[in-house]
C-alpha cells in the first residue's frame, strides 16, 4: 500500500468512547425534561441527539461557559448582504461543523426544509457510534 509517509507504518490505536449520558430535551418546548424535580437521564442516541440539538441551538462564541468548539455561527448570517441561495448554503455547512466536533458523531447532513421570514427549518441526519438519527431545527 503506498502512502504520503511510506516510514509510518502503524496506526494509532482507536479508544472505545464511553456510553454517552446527557439531559434528555423536550424539543418542542425547547427546555430539558424533568420527573420528580430531578433532569431525565438518557444514554446512547437520544443523548447524543440531545446534544446535538443543544449544540446547533446555541450560539457559538457567546456564552463563556462553553468552548469555542460549541455552538452554531446560524445567527452570523443575520443581515448578511448575501443571496438566499448563499445565506441557505453556508446555514447548512454551518450545522454541519457545529455537530462533527463530537466525537460520537461520525457524519451530519443537513438540508433546508423551510425558510419563511426570519424563520429557518432545517432536518438534520445524524451518524452516530449508536445508530441513525434525525432532528428537526
Amino acid at each position: 500500500m503506498k502512502t504520503l509517509f511510506p516510514f509510518f507504518t502503524g496506526s494509532e490505536p482507536e479508544e472505545e468512547l464511553p456510553l454517552y449520558t446527557d439531559v434528555a430535551m423536550d424539543y418542542d418546548a425547547g427546555v430539558p425534561r424533568f420527573s420528580g424535580g430531578e433532569p431525565v437521564i438518557v444514554s446512547g442516541l437520544e443523548a447524543v441527539k440531545s446534544w446535538a440539538w443543544r449544540a446547533v441551538m446555541t450560539e457559538r462564541y457567546r456564552w463563556s461557559v462553553f468552548t469555542w468548539d460549541y455552538g452554531c455561527e446560524l445567527l452570523a448570517l443575520t443581515g448578511q448582504n448575501y443571496r438566499q441561495d448563499t445565506r441557505l448554503s453556508e446555514a447548512v455547512r454551518y450545522v454541519q461543523e457545529a455537530l462533527t466536533v463530537c466525537p460520537y458523531i461520525t457524519a451530519a447532513r443537513a438540508s433546508v426544509t423551510g425558510f419563511d421570514g426570519s424563520t429557518l427549518r432545517m432536518e438534520v441526519a445524524l451518524t452516530t457510534v449508536y445508530g441513525k438519527e434525525t432532528i428537526h431545527v
